[in-house]
């Protein structure tokens, strides 16, 4: 699964406007908690984004082939306490109870840290799922460029912009 910056917003969104109208968050500034959530989650993709390039360097480094690229990176990430793959959803619910207790813009938190991870694990699987398969996509196509090289990231981008603009995902 993956997190991209542009889901941020929309799922910081539902997943409160899900908690609050269940009143399992009592806010009086609901906006204000979207964005603790979305700084939680931009803080992840911001590590992410070190560990790749921290990735990438010890790659070169070590003159590795980019089929390592994954195990690289999952060492990498473990080494820094962050979570990659299939475990990014916990680690993302983890970090965004944990926001919910120490924030100042919630006023009571009315559900067990267990019920509010149950609330909000669909919301965030279906929006990395469906980016997911995107990417699934993207790497189909540009399976002849090698992976972690600048070359990649570029026709990465390019590629998944003509994909969800086709989509209407944009």
């Amino acid at each position: 699964m993956r997190l991209f910056s542009s889901k941020v917003p929309v799922i910081a969104a539902e997943v409160v406007r899900k908690l609050v109208a269940e009143k399992d968050l009592e806010t009086e500034a609901p906006a204000e908690v979207e964005r603790d959530v979305e700084a939680v989650m931009n803080e992840y993709l911001r590590l992410e984004r070190e560990v790749t390039v921290k990735t990438k360097e010890l790659m070169d480094g070590r003159k590795l082939p980019p089929t390592e690229f994954g195990r690289v990176k999952k060492s990498v990430a473990e080494q820094r306490g962050l979570k990659v793959g299939e475990e990014v959803v916990d680690y993302l619910l983890d970090q965004i109870v944990e926001a919910y207790l120490y924030s100042n813009n919630v006023e009571e938190v009315y559900a067990s840290d267990l019920d509010l991870r149950r609330k909000m694990a669909p919301i965030l699987k279906r929006h990395m799922l469906v980016e997911d398969e995107l990417d699934r996509e993207v790497r189909g196509r540009i399976k002849h460029v090698e992976e972690g090289t600048p070359a990649w990231e570029i026709e990465y981008s390019k590629t998944l912009e003509v994909i969800r603009r086709t989509k209407g995902l944009k």
